[in-house]
């Protein structure tokens, strides 16, 4: 059991229900659930073609798509972040004192074979337990 528990929300997937039932049967009593999100902004040469004005817009839909998701859940913290996904995600943990870190995990392409997914990362550089939840998709 974790006193500390960070759930993985990728805003475009359904799993988070399913990864913050896993998070709530995980969390000793008193502990604390953090449901983050980890917004992507366009980054090189799209860069280039967005407006500063579109990219704000693009975090703060990010923010209230996470709290319609968090709705039904207020003993769950949200925090939104931007980054790389896997790299944001750790870095998360290390700093927040995270003893686990639930995330969901589609069956992985071809791609994710020789590019690894965002799960693959984070079991293979999380500095804690990691609890990946395969979904059917």
């Amino acid at each position: 059991m974790y006193n500390k528990i960070m759930v993985a929300m990728a805003l475009d997937h359904g799993v988070s229900e399913q990864t913050l039932t896993i998070a709530k049967a995980l969390l000793n009593e008193g502990g604390e659930i953090v449901g983050l999100h980890v917004h992507e902004a366009p980054e090189g040469s799209v860069r280039a073609y967005v407006d500063e004005k579109t990219i704000a817009a693009g975090f703060e839909k990010a923010r209230t798509d996470m709290s319609a998701k968090l709705a039904g859940h207020p003993e769950i913290n949200g925090v939104l972040v931007e980054g790389h996904s896997a790299r944001a995600i750790i870095d998360y943990a290390a700093s927040h004192d995270v003893d686990c870190i639930v995330l969901g995990s589609h069956k992985p392409g071809l791609s994710d074979y020789f590019l690894g997914s965002t799960s693959a990362r984070v079991v293979r550089h999380a500095p804690c337990a990691v609890h990946v939840h395969r979904s059917d998709t």
